[in-house]
């Protein structure tokens, strides 16, 4: 699903009127429509408080207003600049007028409603998707009303006073804290991030008929991934395969007091897909792994306690490197002497392997074509400094793709998956439960498996990220708070089977 700008969006809405065609009035009915048959599924039996502002998003506000009263409910409607609406939010508010008996406030002359009933829910429909400045003064009393006396608001679109991308220069405070968002047709950008997830709420993405042949010709290099694509993209596992044609991974992991890691990420790898899996580990992990995970081959290190050289690379279709490694200098010295070695190798490096290239930004000049990092925020920050938001960090997470030609998986809720071209695909799986330590080893082990498998980078992250989300969902179905990253692992299997 893409997901286009602001302006991207405005084009869409007229190349629709323009081609279907439609007038932009029955457009406005089709997607007030769509966000009446939600509310009234998911709120039976309330009550609503509707703030329409002047604009087109006030006329989709004023049109559900209509469709609530018609339906029987009480509705009160309040107005903001009402001696200045739009064309069709004028003509959604005389049928308003005409067609119920709905209290309509107009708060230019009169002041905010009182004593409401409980159970009221707010309908947030004050300014769309085109607002480009912060609320003024009079506005921002409306917002600050709308969150003080409303434990439920529903917003049209996008939350007033958001931005739908950079919110760097935006006031917080004076947003609306949705507790639902209904979204037309895609998602905005500024709702997959984590600094305005108290004002996008749970948002749901309402389809309203938007031109497809103009959707589909617009680029943008923003998209969230979806299930078809992943079955797409995870070919069929040939009927003549065998462990030869399946791939040899070399996965370096481990050091003293972290063997865990090395366990997680080989056991994920292995229920992967993975034909065969050698780990490198240190001398003293050796019997646990082999106790632990006796799919998995060895390859020892000298060292009792880290990582300091590596095995002949010859045999391997992919490596992985970081979980639980370590940063000490003889660890340092081996990645540094690795990446050379495996200039024609499909590459994984995660947590300590992204340490170390932080502390020494040189060795990112010398990483093979489409290595795959996987930062989590504070890795990322280490590699290229701090951000002033979300938003910039994903401007710096491209920039720094295409820079050093790589594969970037920057983790979080929406892990954005970022190609060495520019393209950021977002995903959509997964829970708070992953927050949970190993989480991140065994998404090593999953994206290690499918470049071992011959899967592209990019794809491979993307699969991989997806699958590791979707997994994260089965393990918690018996509640996040309780999930470990081995519940991960073992939904694998469930992950893997609802995609292929």
């Amino acid at each position: 699903m893409k997901i286009l700008t602001s302006t991207q969006t405005a084009e869409v809405d007229q190349f629709t009127i323009k081609n279907e065609p439609i007038e932009s009035i029955d457009l406005m009915e089709r997607a007030s429509y769509q966000a009446f048959l939600w509310i009234v599924k998911h709120y039976p039996s309330a009550g609503f408080a509707v703030f329409a502002g002047p604009g087109n998003n006030g006329g989709d506000a004023l049109a559900v207003a209509r469709m609530l009263a018609n339906e029987g409910r009480e509705v009160i409607t309040c107005l903001y600049r009402a001696d200045n609406l739009s064309s069709d939010a004028e003509t959604n508010l005389q049928r308003l007028k005409s067609t119920t008996s709905s209290q309509i406030i107009n708060l230019s002359a009169q002041s905010f409603p009182e004593n409401l009933p409980e159970n009221m829910v707010a309908i947030d429909g004050l300014f769309g998707s085109g607002l480009n400045r912060p609320l003024n003064e009079k506005a921002s009393k409306i917002t600050t009303f709308i969150n003080q006396h409303f434990s439920k608001t529903i917003s049209i679109d996008v939350p007033s006073g958001l931005f739908c991308e950079d919110n760097r220069e935006n006031n917080r405070e004076n947003i609306i804290k949705a507790t639902f968002t209904l979204t037309f047709q895609m998602p905005k950008l500024s709702f997959l991030f984590a600094e305005n997830k108290e004002q996008a709420g749970q948002w749901i993405v309402l389809p309203i008929g938007l031109s497809n042949q103009m959707i589909n010709s617009t680029y943008t290099p923003w998209r969230l991934i979806e299930t078809s694509e992943i079955k797409k993209l995870l070919p069929a596992t040939d009927k003549f395969a065998h462990k030869g044609t399946m791939g040899h991974a070399l996965l370096i992991a481990g050091s003293y007091g972290k063997t865990g890691a090395a366990l997680l990420a080989s056991r994920a790898c292995l229920r992967s897909g993975v034909g065969l899996l050698t780990t490198h580990v240190p001398h003293s992990a050796v019997s646990i792994l082999q106790t632990a995970i006796p799919e998995a081959m060895m390859s020892v290190d000298r060292s009792d306690l880290m990582f300091t050289e590596f095995p002949s690379l010859d045999a391997f279709s992919a490596i992985g490197i970081g979980p639980g490694l370590g940063t000490r200098v003889n660890s340092h010295r081996a990645l540094k002497d690795l990446l050379p070695a495996a200039h024609n190798k499909k590459l994984v490096i995660d947590a300590d392997g992204l340490n170390i290239l932080a502390s020494d930004p040189e060795m990112l000049d010398h990483l093979p074509p489409e290595t795959v990092l996987t930062p989590h925020p504070k890795e990322f920050e280490r590699l290229t400094g701090p951000a002033k938001n979300d938003y910039q960090r994903l401007l710096m997470a491209i920039d720094f793709a295409k820079k050093h030609k790589i594969v970037l998986v920057l983790k979080g809720a929406y892990t954005a998956v970022i190609s060495s071209t520019g393209e950021v695909s977002f995903n959509n799986t997964g829970n708070p439960g992953m927050a949970t330590a190993g989480s991140g080893d065994t998404l090593t082990g999953i994206i290690l498996a499918l470049l071992t498998n011959g899967i592209a980078p990019f794809d491979a992250a993307r699969v991989a990220v997806y699958l590791h989300g979707l997994a994260g969902d089965f393990a918690s179905s018996n509640g996040q708070r309780s999930l470990i990253a081995s519940d991960i692992i073992e939904n694998l299997g469930l992950a893997f089977g609802q995609v292929t």
